[in-house]
């Protein structure tokens, strides 16, 4: 696979998980007690904990430039 099929394909996969990743953090919080410094703690982790699961797709993206 070429590299611009690649990115095209990485970047369809990185819109598609971004969207399911949203749905979750969203459907699991509201099930979060009525508390503002959880639910401050919890999107705070969880805003930042998608780049983990993300990046074996983006060094795919990126291989064979």
């Amino acid at each position: 696979m070429n590299a611009r099929l690649r990115k095209l394909v990485g970047s369809f996969g990185l819109v598609a998980f971004i969207a399911a990743y949203v749905w979750a953090v969203l459907a699991v919080s509201e099930h979060l007690p009525d508390n503002t410094p959880v639910k401050l703690i919890y999107f705070a982790i969880t805003g930042m904990a998608w780049g983990l699961p993300i990046l074996p797709l983006i060094s795919w993206m990126n291989r064979g430039r």
